[in-house]
């Protein structure tokens, strides 16, 4: 019988409080539907007029309309001037029936959203303090710095006050993950919440860290033959962050390596299939960025697909003038 992984105990209570917090965001996002649906019982469809309810246009609207306010140009004027849509087309979304016992209904729902921030907020607070507590005894990881990464997005269910990106440097001693591209600071966090830098080096290659994640295909041969190979059922929160990770690649407006890596098998297999496949190449990346230290070249590090088929077209090519015995002039080659 085969051992289950388990982390250090630093690690151990790091992923503790991670978990705790994703499981107070997703009582978060259940209650931002909840809102939602009573907004649209009152007839306020500020759904439509905003991405996101509980952002800042979103949250300060609904905030005045559970004090009271019913003046839909008033309601309009509170929108914040990152919003695209204008406070006429607001206004328009603003019509409301009055309704008091929905209204009771949102404000109930308002309360908990805001408990719940504050839930989040204590937790970043202890992950804040877990972070330091690893990093600061240990000399091999306070010895590391590394410049703030102005082009990767933080939203709001990032952590505060937590800089992920020198923590992640630090944590996994000068390795800079976030250097690949559609690794968010939640993945990042992710891996060494669930991992960590000793879980990492637990696993002897690339292929037992895939085969663990639930990853690698599970490759049945009988004769020679691969009779199947899909990727065997299981999964972790590990696996899920390098799967979001993935999909954010495959969103990509811009070609690089492992975006064009996801468009082929994308047309071949379909998305699901292109998120499996980009997935276990992250879990590969990382695995020889963490333990044999191999720095993330984007995109000369990486020998990928069409590489491979224009290295095995080009000795197909060889193979068969040597086998017709060809010259340059049956070739129709001009030498000098």
């Amino acid at each position: 019988m085969t051992s289950s992984f388990l982390p250090d105990e630093q690690t151990d209570q790091l992923r503790t409080y991670c978990r705790h917090r994703a499981n107070l965001l997703h009582m978060t996002a259940s209650t931002s539907k909840k809102m939602q649906k009573y907004l649209m019982l009152l007839n306020l469809r500020l759904d439509v007029v905003v991405n996101d309810i509980c952002g800042l246009t979103g949250l300060s609207i609904v905030r005045a309309i559970c004090h009271g306010e019913t003046n839909p140009e008033v309601l309009a004027s509170l929108r914040h001037g990152n919003c695209r849509t204008s406070k006429e087309e607001i206004a328009k979304a603003l019509q409301s029936n009055g309704r008091k016992d929905f209204l009771f209904g949102l404000k109930q729902e308002l309360e908990t959203y805001d408990h719940l921030q504050r839930k989040i907020e204590q937790c970043d607070k202890e992950i804040a303090i877990k972070l330091n507590e690893i990093i600061e005894n240990d000399e091999n990881k306070n010895q590391h710095f590394i410049e703030p990464k102005s082009y990767k997005k933080i939203n709001k269910n990032t952590p505060k006050d937590i800089d992920i990106n020198l923590k992640s440097y630090q944590m996994f001693e000068g390795t800079d993950l976030l250097a690949i591209e559609g690794m968010s600071y939640s993945s990042v966090l992710s891996l060494m919440s669930e991992i960590g830098l000793k879980g990492i080096h637990k696993f002897p290659t690339a292929k037992h860290f895939t085969s663990w994640l639930r990853l690698a295909p599970n490759n049945k041969v009988s004769g020679g033959k691969i009779l199947s190979s899909k990727v065997p059922k299981g999964s972790n929160r590990l696996k899920i962050a390098l799967r979001n990770a993935a999909n954010a690649i495959g969103n990509l407006k811009d070609s690089t390596p492992l975006r064009d890596f996801f468009q082929r098998i994308n047309f071949r297999k379909g998305r699901i299939s292109a998120i499996s496949a980009t997935a276990r190449k992250l879990a590969v990346i990382i695995w020889n960025m963490v333990v044999k230290k191999v720095p993330y070249l984007n995109p000369e590090g990486y020998l990928f697909l069409d590489q491979k088929r224009k290295l095995g077209l080009v000795k197909r090519i060889k193979k068969q003038i040597a086998k017709f015995a060809l010259t340059n002039e049956d070739l129709g080659i001009v030498t000098a």
